[in-house]
């Protein structure tokens, strides 16, 4: 048997919180359509959602991960290293990780709680 989820990752205090729903296909604009419904502590509202689907046979305890998408991001800019180190404030702590890390760029959320996370390759910026 194999069933489709989305997950939605919103601002925590040091990792994202996460709700997770079952959703009958891989469809962004269905997913976008469930953000509204989601809040997680102190009001966060979520950044972003990636889709999973998993399967469990007759002899499985459990369901088992069989795809993952990359991570879907609404309502977020894309930054540079470059666009990071000529704001002023806060992001000299961001521009550091991001050096240290060898991160090309950056998702970062325009509205709600801040937070900011690495861009790769598979993620799609709605």
């Amino acid at each position: 048997m194999k069933q489709h989820y989305v997950t939605f990752y919103s601002p925590g205090t040091c990792v994202a919180e996460q709700t997770t729903k079952v959703i009958a296909k891989w469809d962004a604009d269905s997913a976008v359509k469930m953000m509204p419904g989601i809040e997680e502590r102190y009001g966060a509202k979520p950044y972003g959602f990636r889709f999973t689907t998993k399967k469990r046979g007759w002899r499985d305890m459990h369901p088992v991960e069989i795809a993952r998408s990359g991570m879907y991001y609404v309502g977020c800019k894309v930054q540079t290293l470059a666009d990071v180190e000529a704001e002023h404030g806060n992001s000299a702590t961001l521009a550091q990780n991001m050096r240290t890390n060898g991160w090309d760029s950056v998702v970062t959320t325009e509205k709600g709680w801040a937070w900011s996370q690495p861009l790769h390759e598979d993620d799609v910026v709605l």
